[in-house]
């Protein structure tokens, strides 16, 4: 039998219409004049939503055209005053250089005294000495007698403290240097108090030497057992750094001592009262 011979249930070819109530093959378009079956569930309709209302406007935009102009200037005299004091300070603290040397005077108005600093920069004029603070003490032992102990080298007793120290204390690193300091500033050259903190700079300064004394167990080292510190002396060790060996500068290396009075100490000090 061939395909002729199939009924009305043969397979028609491509071209023949399919069969009235049998769906089309798969892979099979339908007729162009049919309707298109819908594939799935048909999509629900979603409203589109409304915009939500702008709200109110906040900080400067706020503000009407003429306040929003106010403010836009006094951020600009701000910025301006701000760039003119940095530059200002910039100029104070930096080597002296041609707009310094043709202005240094309003620099100067600008900066004294509200804006002085106490430094410059790059370090132009770094230290060139050494300087070692050193002291000694009269120890009245218990018998009633006075013996005079060495000589303490504490800057020394720092620097070891410090080096190889990963994290050196501020008091190992400035208290002893700033006192120094303090001191020299508020005495003369012959070591006279200069205004009234020169008396201040004196008890602070005789006040870290006796602590030292008592840490290095003075006392003991000196007359074997008990006793109390009656004086101090402080003096200072000056000694410039030697120039490096390629340099044909020639600087004197001896050291240059200066030696202060002797300082009676309290009794409570003595003590450890100063703890």
């Amino acid at each position: 039998m061939d395909a002729y011979d199939g009924g009305s249930n043969a397979r028609h070819g491509p071209d023949g219409p399919a069969a009235p109530g049998v769906p089309a093959a798969p892979g099979v378009p339908a007729e162009s004049g049919g309707p298109v079956p819908a594939v799935g569930p048909a999509e629900p309709h979603v409203p589109a939503q409304p915009e939500p209302p702008a709200g109110p406007r906040a900080g400067i935009a706020a503000l009407s055209l003429r306040y929003q102009i106010g403010v836009a200037l006094a951020l600009a005299v701000v910025a301006v005053g701000v760039c003119v004091h940095l530059g200002m300070m910039f100029l104070h603290v930096a080597p002296p250089n041609t707009v310094t040397r043709a202005h240094g005077k309003a620099v100067d108005d600008w900066t004294y005294p509200e804006f002085e600093q106490n430094w410059k920069l790059f370090a132009p004029n770094p230290l060139q000495q050494n300087i070692s603070i050193q002291v000694r003490a009269e120890v009245r032992d218990g018998e009633g007698g006075t013996l005079t102990t060495g000589w303490y080298d504490l800057s020394a007793e720092d620097g070891r403290a410090i080096d190889g120290n990963l994290l050196p204390s501020h008091t190992q690193q400035n208290e002893l240097r700033r006192a120094w300091d303090f001191f020299l500033a508020t005495h003369d050259g012959e070591n006279r108090p200069v205004g009234l903190r020169g008396s201040l700079s004196e008890s602070y300064l005789r006040r870290i030497v006796v602590l030292r004394l008592d840490r290095d167990d003075a006392v003991r080292a000196t007359t074997g057992g008990a006793g109390v510190v009656e004086r101090v002396q402080v003096r200072s060790r000056t000694s410039n750094v030697p120039p490096p060996r390629w340099s044909r500068e020639k600087v004197s290396t001896t050291p240059a001592y200066r030696e202060l009075p002797w300082w009676p100490v309290p009794a409570d000090e003595a003590g450890g009262g100063v703890r």
